[in-house]
Parts: C-alpha cells; structure tokens; sequence
C-alpha cells in the first residue's frame, strides 16, 4: 500500500472532472462562469491549458513565525556559508568566471540562494545573489549562450533559467527578459543539430517550466514550438509511468530511467506534456507516476526510494536529499496547473517531515540518503544502499557525492514561496499551512496583506488576519487537508463545516481586520506499510521512536564538519495498538516549539504508546534488518514509548512491527 494512495478513482476524479468536484464551483456559480486567468499574476495564455492558479512572484509570500525562524537557520549555516569554504561553490567557480566548477553546482546553489535572500530580505545574501546571476546576465555569449563557455551541456542552463526567472520576479532586473529572450533564439537554432542528452534529455522539463514563463509574459508564440521541440528530444516521461519498467529493487548499474533524482524531476514531466499537447493522457499520467511510485518503491514521508536508484520499499533503504527538493518542486508546479489538493497534502508530507528529517538540527550537516527506520549512521563498506557508497548517510559537509551539499537550499524557501497562489477569479488560495505573511492584489486592484498567524503543522488552528487596503469583496480558497475529518471555518459569526479534500470557497466582502479562524483537527491515524508494518501520523507529520543519539566527528573542521550517529538506547520495538481506533492506544503530549524545531530534544509534539521489544530483529548490513511480518509475538514487557515528529529524529524507527 502506497503513501497517501491515488488510485484510478482517484485520478479520473481529479482529471476529468476537476471543475466539478467544487474546486471552482462557487466562483463560477457567483460570476457566472469561469475567468480565463488571474488579472494581476500570470497564468498560461491561449493556447496552453488553463492553469488552476498563478503562482505569486517570488516575495509576495514572506516567512514568519517558526517558519522564518527555520529558514534563518537554514541561512546561518551552510546556505549563507558554503562559499567561505567549499571549492566547488567559491570565487574560482565557473559561474563567477574562474576556471573551477562550471557545471550544475553553481546554478543549484543559486537557486536556493537567489528565495532565501529575498524571503529574508538579508542584505549580505541579497548582494551574494546579485554577484551570482550578474556574472551569467553580463558575460552572455554574442551567440545568446549563457554561463560558462568551458560547459557544453545544456542541462545546466535548464536550471540557470529556473534562476533568472525568480531573479526577475523579486527584483524586476531588465536584464533578465533579453537575457532569456536571446537564449531560447539560439536554442531553437543549435537544437536540431546539437540535440539534448543525457541529464538534459531526461530533465527537459525544467526548462520547458522556463519557456512557458517567458511566453505567458510576451505573448511571443515561437516559444511554444520551442517548447515543443524541447519535448520531442526529451524522455517519454508518460509512456515510463503509464507502466513503471522498474518494480523491483535496482541493485547494479546506472540507468538515467532509473536514477531518483530524475524520476522525482520527472512527475512533473507529464503536466508539462500536457500543457504542450493538451492531450489528457499526459494529465492521467501525473497522477499514474505518484500512483507507481508509491506503489512499488513508496515510503512513510511521501517519498520514494533511491539510493541511487529505485530501491523498493523497505523502511531501510534510503533516498537522496536532491530527489526530495525536486519532488517538492514538482508538486509546486502541479498544483499551479491543476489544482488538485491531493499535491498540496503530498507536498506538506514531504516537506514537514523529509525535508527536516535529513539534516542536522542547525543545517550545517545534510545527509545524502536518509532512512525512514534510520537505526545507525556510519561509514561502513557493508551497506544496504547497492549503488551509493560508505558514507552515504552520515550527516555531512559532502556525504557521497556533492550535488546535494549545492541543490539541498530550494526545499524550504520555495515551500514558502509557494504557500498562497492566485486564483483566476482575482482571488487568493491558501495551499499549504504555515506562519506567513502574504502581501497581494485581488479583485479591484485592491491590494491586501494576509496574516498567517499558526503553529501548524504542530497546531491544529490557523488564524487568517485580512488587512485590505479599503472594503472589497473577493474570493478565498483555504485547503481543506483530506485527513481533517471535522474541520471548521469560523469567519464574520458565523460557522461553517467544509469538507476535508476540497477547498472551501469565501466569497465576501473583506474589511480591515476581518479574521479567518480554520480549525483543523489532527486525529492519530495508523498506516499499514511494507510487510503489513504500522506507521503513526498526526496531521500531515509521521512520527518516529525516539532514539538516544550519540555523535562523533569523523572529520573536516566544525561547524561544517562530518559526523557518525550511534544509537544510545533500544531501537527494536512492535508496537501496541488499536488499529481501529488508535487514538484510544495514544497520548498526545505538546510542547513549546523551541529554538532549533526539528531536533530530539526540541519536539514540540510528542506521541506515547506501548510498545515491546522484538529480540529477534536486529542489525543487517549496518541498517535495521528486514522488519518482521506483522502481527508480531513478543514475550518481552510492555514499556511506554515516546514519538517524535520524523523531522526532529535523526535516528528513528518508523515504520514498526504490529505486537499481535
């Protein structure tokens, strides 16, 4: 059973009848009919698709509460420090004009870098974003070429394009729209003999995502065939999900199909397809890749496995950092198009628990794989990962392989990024939950600042403050998360009870000060996982056991250093539990959230259940052995077990045995 499955019923709901299932149904019955695209944000033009929504520019959506605590962390450590120390990303890089690195790492930086720094709005990371992109706009070939000349390939430049658009929006730079302009000319020149390959060919769409930003804002059509020509070069991403080829654990090799990392960038391939074609079959079969993921190779946090290659669905084989942050992103611009809450609870389950799960505390040290039942982290020749190496999951400066320590810095800043969007009826909608502060224009021209004010995901209320700049009425769409049996919408005295799955539609008129109250109760809820094993969540968190952690510095100099984490207490637990009805099997304990939320000690919610020990499950191939088929026997007494979120535990069980 899959994360969260979206099965055929599923997929031809949300395919096929998306406007019917009550997404627009308000709107449309107030207005009169649907408008065609937002009148302040750019959605797609004729003839591509209508987009669900628009994405608001870079900025608009700022940080607050524990939100921008977390992501100043993330800027006080290796994201605003890495070109201090790290050669790959410092003053000899080719993307400053030396003659160091000059391939991917450059532009993956950036594109983490460039929405931190405006999210923040943190003058030194603001003026190292401006030296970065400055270097490619002033030093762009006669030819239209940009970047380095040393680097021939182009799939740097698809995520290069990714950057100057989000450059564009939180500055305006008119430098950037020639800039683009010029490269997709010579794009469509050099293309026919000079055709994509390799990683460009499998993550075409990346830049495809660029071509079409640049059109929905000139209106110049030859970058729809230039789109067009992108795809026909590119991997069938469609056709490799309509019948996943790799059901089964890849042990040897290298396969560009098989590879985590592209699979993660490719989900959003098939919504691309069909922004190009029109043709539903691509639409189907976004949802079909979410579907044979899961399925085959699914994992408790809503990711799949990788470790470098699909690697089944056992709780100890790993994923890597970068195929989280691509799928992130890949549900960020599926939910642009189609707008389908089923992406929007997908992309708070990876980024609540993945996301946080794989680094230290203070984000100084990442993991390349992490582990959903991670029991032990070590350098060890003996591994379970088949194709990535010994220190693949210690947390570290470069663990493995280098392309994490440059891509890990889009996670956080683009979830905030993403949290609102723009509806075409001159509305706002609320995707994901978090404390922010949105800043618009709705329907009017009126312009409004939307005061997030929560504690979610670790509280189950959401304060909604509206402070328009004069009485005007417009809609809003508040997410109704598919767990939150129960949810209740509090707004002008009156109450109201939207169904969970759908977005509850307010269409009224707004004053200063109006205020949203969204309840949204957070049951424990039990999930049968791989070899009929259980996994707890609450909310969009999973929870994990908590396990002592004991650290040791291998090497490197602190605070950038690399570690080994070693168990400190028991780790081989069954759980007990009424699977019926969990909640009476488990109590809830909350806590302040502290300094650094996603730590052991730090937890800000807690769940304790009995558990006992299963003698017979222990270590295989330094990684917790194969999990026992449950239901389990044990003799052992029963002992009172304390649950964390995923995110705070660097060393967890997650996915345990069921004591019969």
């Amino acid at each position: 059973m899959g994360v969260v499955p979206l099965n055929k019923v599923v997929m031809l709901m949300s395919t096929m009848l998306l406007i019917a299932s009550g997404i627009f149904a308000t709107a449309a019955e107030s207005a009169g009919g649907e408008p065609r695209s937002n009148s302040f944000y750019p959605g797609n033009r004729e003839p591509l698709p209508k987009s669900a929504f628009s994405k608001l520019p870079l900025g608009a959506i700022k940080p607050t509460g524990w939100l921008k605590r977390q992501l100043r962390i993330q800027a006080d450590g290796l994201t605003g420090n890495l070109p201090k120390f790290w050669q790959d990303l410092g003053p000899n890089s080719g993307w400053l004009g030396g003659t160091g690195e000059s391939w991917e790492r450059g532009p993956y930086y950036m594109d983490g870098l460039i929405p931190i720094a405006f999210l923040l709005d943190d003058p030194e990371l603001i003026a190292s974003a401006k030296k970065w992109v400055g270097w490619t706009l002033d030093h762009q070939d006669e030819s239209g070429w940009l970047g380095p000349k040393s680097n021939t390939d182009w799939w740097p430049l698809g995520i290069m394009l990714k950057v100057l658009t989000q450059f564009y929006e939180a500055t305006g730079d008119p430098r950037v729209i020639p800039a683009m302009q010029r490269f997709f000319e010579f794009m469509k020149r050099e293309l026919p003999n000079r055709p994509l390959k390799d990683w460009a060919q499998y993550r075409w769409q990346d830049t495809v995502l660029s071509i079409h930003w640049l059109y929905n804002r000139t209106g110049d059509k030859s970058l729809l065939e230039l789109a067009k020509l992108v795809m026909s070069q590119g991997f069938d991403w469609s056709k490799h999900f309509s019948d996943l080829p790799y059901k089964e654990r890849v042990t040897s090799g290298f396969s560009h199909s098989s590879h985590v990392v592209n699979n993660a960038m490719g989900i959003k391939a098939p919504g691309v397809s069909y922004e190009i074609t029109g043709d539903e079959y691509h639409k189907r079969m976004v949802y079909e890749a979410i579907s044979q993921l899961d399925k085959y190779h699914g994992q408790a946090t809503g990711i799949f496995s990788g470790d470098e290659h699909f690697a089944g669905r056992s709780p100890s084989q790993g994923t890597e950092l970068c195929a989280v942050v691509e799928y992130m992103f890949s549900l960020e611009n599926l939910i642009a198009l189609l707008g389908d809450i089923a992406f929007a609870d997908r992309l708070e389950r990876i980024a609540f628990n993945a996301l946080p799960g794989t680094f230290t505390a203070d984000m100084w040290a990442h993991q390349y794989d992490q582990q959903a039942n991670q029991v032990i982290c070590k350098v060890a020749e003996d591994r379970v990962f088949a194709t990535n190496g010994p220190d693949a999951n210690i947390f570290g400066l470069e663990p493995n392989y280098g392309c994490c320590t440059s891509n890990m810095h889009q996670g956080w800043p683009k979830f905030v990024s993403h949290l609102w969007m723009a509806t075409p009826d001159d509305g706002l909608a609320a995707i994901s939950y978090a404390p922010c502060r949105v800043t618009a224009t709705v329907k009017g021209g009126v312009k409004v600042t939307v005061d997030v004010q929560t504690d979610y995901p670790f509280d189950e209320n959401v304060k909604i403050v509206l402070k328009p700049e004069r009485a005007a009425r417009f809609p809003i769409r508040l997410r109704i998360p598919s767990w939150a049996e129960g949810a209740a919408i509090e707004v002008g005295g009156s109450r109201q009870s939207p169904q969970p799955g759908r977005f509850a539609v307010l269409d009224r008129e707004w004053k200063d000060g109006d205020t949203i109250n969204l309840h949204l109760p957070m049951r424990v809820r039990v999930e049968r996982r791989f070899r009929n094993s259980v996994t707890l969540l609450r909310g969009p968190l999973v929870f994990s056991l908590r396990i002592g952690e004991e650290w040791k510095k291998i090497r490197g100099e602190e605070p950038h250093a690399d570690y080994e984490v070693y168990p400190t207490t028991k780790w081989n637990y069954g759980l007990i539990l009424d699977t019926s009805n969990p909640e009476k099997s488990v109590k809830v304990v909350k806590k302040p959230i502290g300094e650094y939320i996603f730590s052991s000690k730090g937890a800000p919610i807690e769940l304790h259940v009995k558990g006992k020990l299963i003698p017979g499950w222990g270590l295989e191939h330094n990684a917790a052995g194969l999990l026992p088929e449950s239901p389990v026997s044990s003799d052992e007494p029963e002992e009172e077990l304390v649950l964390i979120p995923y995110g705070c535990a660097k060393l967890r069980v997650t996915e345990f045995p069921l004591i019969k």
